[in-house]
């Protein structure tokens, strides 16, 4: 939007070849946005208290679980030993007593009978026999010393002979040489599969309970962290936390917390009321003195300056209202041309600004309308007052938006002479102001302030900075709605008509610095 002004004729506007404005350096908003995907990747790859605790606990459990599973194992290695080694000597000494004892008839007999009912085989022992010793494992190693130690130095424990597998042990009855062969099943010692299916058993149902354990010890903090949000975005009804905890720990700290949440309402309640008290106490005897003046001063000019500071006064009365405003606001899908189309209507009689408009007209935000077109009132009458080019007295301004993912990104920027670096950071802290501001005097130093209170109200950002080729930029960055089926032009003109009206009484411009 181009508005003729009244009055000499002026320069003409520094960017009036283009629509859209020239970009800013730095451009704050898409560099938060960058900063913002980047803290978004390391949340994904750091870890948060829940899966801190379950990965401490998990390796707790496993490195017990695994010396648990060394000591059984070590435990059960010489007992095993010597209990299958005291088997097979038994066997061996029984046979060979029997076999000495018994006749050449019998002794046939016996032997074919421990074959068929014990799986005991007793077979002569040749020269020419080819044996393959037992593994060295630790427990065969074992189990061969414990049996030489029993029947004798000359004892032989093989694991096959002449190519038959089993349990091969080579004894002497009255010299000569014989084997004993045994099912390998007497020998078996437990597997790694075994060790390894234990194992994993018992780590999984140890992980199951750690997970367990640790979503109960941090569900507490979960609920705490949540209700410590909600009281930083000024919900305080939301942030209740459960009072009747089991453990007295948890209890203390959300009574604690919960006291803590309703005096902080009370306060914030207090401060409300107490801002609108005296702004609206103050508003009686400014009216009241307002028509003294206009009734018993003679004297036009003083006149005309008086009443121009008591209409400073109501103005500053206004900026501490809309700061005392409440928190709560009611987000709908508007459409962002309609808003600015209103603020722009309202100060189109003012001489001392022109303003470029490249607003998409489909462009649509998720916003409070009232709220939207204070700030961007605000925003309006802050680069009309401290924005204006050096040498015309006219302060050009421009405003341009695009989308950008799920964001709306908008820019309110002047041709003025900017702010000092050092102090840009302060321009959104309340009462500050700039030099130009404390020069002019002219506001209470809350604009900006109500500017980025409205603006993360409404879940946006807002951002300062100066622009490469001079003047100052204002970065808004709203969420993007989606377009509402059924929205038709009906609708909006009424919006925009019903914003005209509110905004023609000139009360959603105000002091800015």
């Amino acid at each position: 939007m181009r508005r003729p002004s009244a009055g000499p004729e002026v320069p003409s506007h520094p960017s009036s070849s283009s629509l859209v404005p020239e970009p800013t350096s730095p451009a704050p908003l898409e560099w938060a946005q960058a900063q913002a995907r980047h803290e978004r990747a390391r949340a994904r790859v750091g870890l948060n208290l829940f899966w801190r605790t379950f990965f401490l606990l998990a390796i707790l459990l496993t490195g017990c679980i695994l010396a648990w599973v060394q000591t059984l194992r070590a435990l059960e290695f010489e007992p095993r030993a010597v209990s299958t080694a005291q088997q097979i000597g038994s066997l061996v000494n029984l046979s060979r007593v029997a076999l000495i004892h018994a006749d050449a008839i019998a002794r046939v007999s016996l032997i074919k009978t421990m074959a068929e009912q014990e799986g005991v085989r007793i077979l002569p022992r040749e020269p020419g026999d080819r044996f393959e010793l037992l593994d060295g494992s630790d427990i065969g190693g074992r189990l061969a010393a414990e049996l030489k130690r029993r029947l004798g130095a000359e004892t032989i424990l093989a694991q096959a002979v002449n190519g038959e597998p089993g349990l091969w042990i080579g004894f002497t009855i009255n010299g000569d040489a014989n084997w004993l062969l045994l099912d390998r099943e007497r020998f078996t010692p437990a597997t790694g599969k075994t060790w390894l299916v234990w194992l994993v058993t018992a780590a999984a149902l140890s992980l199951a309970g750690a997970a367990a354990i640790a979503r109960l010890i941090n569900r507490p903090l979960k609920q705490l962290s949540f209700a410590a949000n909600r009281v930083r975005d000024g919900d305080f009804a939301a942030s209740r936390l459960d009072e009747e905890a089991v453990t007295s720990e948890i209890r203390e700290v959300n009574i604690g917390f919960n006291r803590m949440a309703q005096r902080l309402a009370k306060v914030e309640q207090d401060r409300a009321i107490m801002l609108a008290g005296i702004s609206h106490d103050l508003r009686t005897p400014l009216a009241r003195l307002r028509l003294e003046t206009e009734m018993s001063v003679a004297d036009k000019a003083a006149r005309d300056h008086m009443v121009a500071d008591i209409a400073q006064l109501d103005a500053i009365i206004d900026k501490f209202l809309d700061y005392a405003r409440p928190d709560q606001v009611e987000l709908k899908p508007i459409l962002l041309r309609d808003v600015v189309a209103s603020c722009l209507y309202a100060v189109q009689q003012q001489p001392d600004i022109l303003i470029n408009d490249s607003v998409p007209p489909d462009l649509r935000v998720l916003a409070d309308e009232v709220e939207l077109r204070r700030v961007i009132s605000n925003l309006l009458e802050n680069a009309r007052r401290y924005g204006k080019s050096p040498g015309t007295g006219v302060a050009y301004v421009d405003i341009a938006a695009k989308e950008r993912d799920e964001w709306v990104l908008v820019k309110v920027r002047d041709h003025g002479p900017g702010v000092p670096d050092d102090a840009i950071g302060d321009l959104t802290k309340p009462f500050f102001r700039g030099d130009s501001a404390r020069t002019e005097a002219t506001g209470a130093g809350l604009g900006l302030s109500i500017v980025d209170k409205t603006v993360q109200r409404m879940g946006g950002v807002f951002a300062l900075a100066n622009t490469s080729s001079g003047g100052l930029a204002a970065h808004l960055q709203l969420r993007r709605a989606v377009e509402q089926p059924g929205s038709g032009s009906a609708a909006r003109k009424s919006r925009l008509q019903r914003g005209n009206r509110d905004d023609s009484g000139g009360a959603a411009l105000s002091s800015a610095k």
